[in-house]
């Protein structure tokens, strides 16, 4: 009961004053900055364009098809139609009143658009019209061939009905392209979390336990409180400081989604969600909370490890770059989570949490294999806890320098 209390006291002491302190409060603010910054990009960059007028375009079109329904004016371009007087056109190009010429002709059965301009368009500008013109040459095409009205709209608009049947009794039933499209951005999101709550509470956990050691704070808190409960206390309380940073960026989020842009995010996040299965869900929760465990308790061994909070970067790097070959692994599964490499990755406990899920939500997999990424995850983190603990009895007390594999092996000397 005693060590019970102790506990309590001391998850209750670090997670007060980590939430107090200036480096979560502004990592936070970071965060929700950049949420912010993602969420009203739009706006953002209208603020900074605001001062761009709308760009003025004459349509020449010299061909018997009638094609101004695609050219609609809207807040960035204002089309006008029907011009003929090619000269008068350059002139007020020339004077800048005209921002943009396109003559449109027929070349061999074929339309031909030419984009008079003075001053380059922009890219994104010239990508629109080059969108618009390519559309445009599709209906020319269509209406060459004295097609009704219905007819053309019905051809131009035909889209494929696809629909998956997997003839293999055995396995799961395959998912669709929107069902994986929304577990890949998902999984994307967990593992873009994983990597920066590990980026951020690993390197606090690791020097919080290195600035007691330094400061030899550690030697009179050991007196009364047990090696194992402090461990866990400090494992506890960063992993509540974890969670509550996460719902305050869950909080702010759903704010934004429900709010921002009339509703428009929320609705994309929801049918996002609605491709979703529970158990994947579920898997992407647990793979996130036990990922962010396991990187706790190896950065509490690591902060036992150092004698000042200035050697606890050279500990926590080895742990950074596995952190990083995760990160970037996933990335490049973005565009093929199926190669040999991701498979391999997704099985290693330290970067399981970034891979997995990405391979649950966007690949048919069996049923079985999550579940063996998930138990070698829990295994590897029992394990690591086991040995960590036996470990931190002894090496929180031990003063040593050189680098991380002489600091253990000065440990494991003093322990035999």
């Amino acid at each position: 009961m005693a060590t019970l209390s102790k506990f309590n006291l001391l998850v209750k002491q670090l997670y007060k004053s980590k939430l107090k302190s200036r480096s979560f409060v502004v990592m936070t603010c970071i965060y929700l900055l950049v949420m912010s910054v993602a969420v009203f990009w739009s706006d953002i960059k209208e603020l900074f364009t605001g001062d761009d007028h709308t760009q003025q375009i004459a349509i020449v079109n010299e061909t018997t098809a009638d094609l101004s329904g695609l050219f609609v004016s809207d807040g960035d371009m204002k089309f006008i139609q029907n011009e003929s007087n090619i000269s008068a056109l350059e002139k007020k190009v020339k004077d800048e009143k005209l921002d943009a010429i396109i003559k449109i002709t027929d070349q061999n059965g074929q339309l031909h658009a030419e984009i008079a301009t003075f001053t380059p368009l922009k890219l994104n500008d010239q990508a629109s019209l080059n969108s618009i013109l390519q559309l445009a040459g599709q209906n020319y095409t269509v209406q060459q061939l004295s097609l009704t009205p219905d007819q053309a709209a019905q051809i131009i608009g035909a889209k494929t009905i696809i629909s998956n049947k997997n003839l293999n009794e055995k396995s799961a039933d395959g998912k669709s392209e929107e069902e994986k499209q929304s577990g890949l951005w998902v999984s994307y999101a967990v593992g873009i979390l994983i990597y920066f709550f590990i980026s951020t509470f690993l390197s606090m956990i690791t020097t919080e336990i290195a600035s007691e050691k330094g400061s030899r704070a550690m030697e009179m808190l050991l007196v009364s409180v047990k090696p194992a409960t402090h461990f866990k206390a400090k494992i506890a309380g960063v992993l509540l400081l974890a969670l509550t940073q996460m719902g305050m960026i869950a909080v702010v989020f759903l704010i934004y989604a429900k709010f921002a842009k009339n509703g428009f995010i929320w609705d994309m996040a929801a049918s996002i969600v609605k491709e979703l299965s529970i158990s994947y869900v579920i898997y992407a929760i647990l793979f996130l909370l036990l990922t962010i465990i396991l990187y706790l308790i190896v950065g509490a061994l690591f902060g036992s490890l150092v004698s000042k909070v200035e050697e606890a970067g050279q500990v926590l790097m080895p742990a950074m770059m596995i952190t990083l070959i995760g990160f970037y692994v996933m990335i490049s599964g973005i565009s093929n989570p199926d190669t040999i490499f991701i498979k391999v990755f997704s099985y290693i406990p330290f970067t399981s949490g970034m891979i997995m899920p990405m391979r649950i939500g966007a690949t048919d997999i069996g049923v079985m294999v999550p579940l063996i990424s998930l138990g070698i995850l829990i295994a590897t983190i029992i394990v690591v806890y086991l040995f960590s603990i036996s470990f931190y009895k002894r090496s929180v007390l031990t003063y040593s320098s050189g680098g991380v594999i002489k600091k253990i092996k000065t440990v494991l000397k003093v322990t035999t």
